[in-house]
């Protein structure tokens, strides 16, 4: 399997992390116009993180640079799911819609620590 991965977009965290950049945006469409600048904002931003920092840390030869670069994507999760939990303490998001974007960055959460793992396990 390993052996098929070229280039970060044949990463499944990377493609799990596409998917939640995704729904965060169309999801905070509908946020209303006051928040674009705030909660809006925040949240596209440590959405779109994610994905860049599993891209950039891909296409680093050592160890400790993909580490630190798979590591900031998984505090950039923590910042979105912050955020998730301000918008529904707002009243931005429904409790079935916090339900399933929520489970999503838990996804992509858990491939990034694999990714970690795996890192690990190659030195």
């Amino acid at each position: 399997m390993a052996e098929n991965i070229k280039n970060f977009y044949d990463l499944n965290a990377w493609k799990k992390a596409r998917e939640f950049v995704l729904e965060t945006y169309k999801t905070t469409r509908k946020f209303p116009k006051e928040e674009l600048y705030g909660i809006t904002s925040q949240l596209r931003r440590a959405a779109s993180s994610i994905a860049a920092n599993i891209a950039e840390g891909f296409s680093r030869y050592h160890y400790n640079d993909k580490t630190r670069f798979y590591h900031n994507a998984r505090g950039s999760v923590s910042e979105a799911q912050n955020f998730l939990f301000l918008a529904k303490d707002l009243s931005l998001l429904r409790e079935d819609e916090f339900k399933d974007i929520f489970g999503l960055s838990e996804e992509v959460n858990k491939l990034i620590n694999g990714l970690v793992r795996s890192i690990g396990n190659q030195k």
